[in-house]
Parts: C-alpha cells; structure tokens; sequence
C-alpha cells in the first residue's frame, strides 16, 4: 500500500514538473491582437513606471480624439463623397478603440480619466507655444492665439472671439465646427479633410512633445500605443492629402461653368 501511494506522489510530482504554466496575455495597441509574454517579461512590466506627463498626454488625447469622433459624425447627410464615408467610419473606428485603450491604461494605474484643469484653463502640452500658429489652406488658424489682450498691445486691437480658440493645439475651435456643420457637397468635403489632417498633424506632435522630454512614454504599453499611433495617423494623413489634391483639381461642372 505504502509503495503504491508513493509512487502515486512520484507520478503526480512529475506531471507537475512537466506540465506548462498557462501563457501570460499582454493586451496589443488598439487594432492588434493581444501577446504571449514570459513571466519575466510581465515583471519586468510590472515594474515600469510612468510620469505624469504620461498620464496627462493621455487625458488630452482622449478629449482630441473625440473631437475627431464628432466630426465624423458630421459626415452622414452633408457629402455623397463615398470615399469620405469610408474614411471617416474607419478614422472613426480607429479613434474609439484607441480612446477605449487609454481610458483602460488610466484607470489600471488608478488615474483619473479627466484632466480637471484642462478646460478651465484650455491646459496644453509641453513643447507646445499656445500663441504660436499659421494658417492653413483653408484659413484655419492652427494652434493657440493669444488669449485677450495684455499690457503694451494697442488699445485698438479687437478682442479675440472665445470660440476662435481651440481648446488644446492640434483641435478645431468651436466656430470651425460650426462652420464644418454648416457646409455641404464639395466645400464640406475640403473642410473636413483640411480639419482633419490638422487635427492628425495635432496628434503627432502630441506625441513628438512627450517623448521630446527623458523619462516619458517608457511604460511598456504606452511605447507601443505610441508607435501605433504615429505610423497609422502619418498614413492616414498622406491619404488625405492625396483626396484633398484631387478635390482641389476643377471638375467637370466647374470647367463647364468656365467656359464661355
């Protein structure tokens, strides 16, 4: 009896010895799939640490992309552009996944998904000069403006609209939403590609201003969504500047309507 349990427990030991610990999942960027890692490498994760710059980068990202969100959502009765409607549902795909992963990133390092102070103070990234800005084709003014006046400006210098200001680099003021809202057919069309490939160009130099700083972006997870983030938004912006080329060439209708 005592020579059959005990080879029981050598049998059992054995088994144990040779049987496989089941395989560490490491959930990929938004859009891939999800990793085996080692045990070492999921310490080794565990581990790493994140700034607070990190943790702000995100914030403000999740309030950009649902920007972008918001204009696709605008798509739907302005434009008969087929190829628009398949861009935006895929920019618009694309966004929400990436807004689901960084509030899921936040909320695992016990972060708020919200930076309080980001609307209060239109709170902006650093790197980033909030009065610098140029003028796209369409006449978007891109980046901050200067708030107001200020001391040694000339008295007769107009008060800046609010709503010209968008709330962080990179995004559309509200008044170029609501001219966005308010166009149709072609010239809709060219808003939103010109405000959409400003809005990407914003997203990438997010980016370009974490990592500009040592220390930031090195959580495991974020590096990649990083690297996500760039290589698919830099594409998708020569894409549209590819249709917005092809918008800008006269048409039938407008050589037509040339014609004397």
């Amino acid at each position: 009896m005592l020579t059959s349990c005990l080879a029981g427990l050598g049998a059992a030991a054995l088994f144990a010895a040779g049987a496989q610990a089941p395989p560490i999942q490491n959930p990929g960027a938004p859009g891939q799939g999800s990793r085996a890692i080692t045990a070492e490498e999921s310490v080794d994760m565990s581990r790493s640490s994140h700034t607070a710059a990190d943790v702000r980068f995100l914030q403000h990202m999740i309030v950009h992309h649902a920007q972008a969100v918001e204009m696709n959502a605008l798509i739907e009765g302005r434009t008969d552009n087929a190829v628009l409607h398949l861009l935006g549902e895929r920019i618009a795909r694309s966004q929400d996944s990436e807004m689901t992963f960084m509030r899921r990133w936040l909320e695992e390092r016990g972060q708020s998904v919200e930076d309080a102070g980001l609307h209060a103070g239109h709170g902006g990234h650093a790197g980033h000069d909030h009065r610098a800005g140029h003028t796209g084709r369409s006449g978007h003014q891109e980046g901050h403006s200067d708030h107001g006046d200020h001391a040694g400006h000339a008295p007769d210098r107009p008060a800046m609209d609010p709503d010209d200001v968008p709330l962080m680099p990179g995004m559309l003021s509200p008044n170029q939403m609501r001219a966005l809202a308010a166009a149709e057919g072609r010239r809709f069309d060219r808003l939103w590609l010109e405000g959409m490939i400003h809005h990407h160009q914003g997203a990438l130099d997010m980016v370009e201003a974490l990592l500009a700083a040592p220390g930031n972006g090195e959580d495991p997870q974020l590096s990649e969504f990083l690297t996500h983030v760039t290589a698919d938004q830099a594409a998708e912006i020569l894409r549209m500047e590819t249709m917005l080329s092809a918008l800008e060439s006269p048409g039938e209708e407008e050589e037509e309507a040339d014609r004397p």
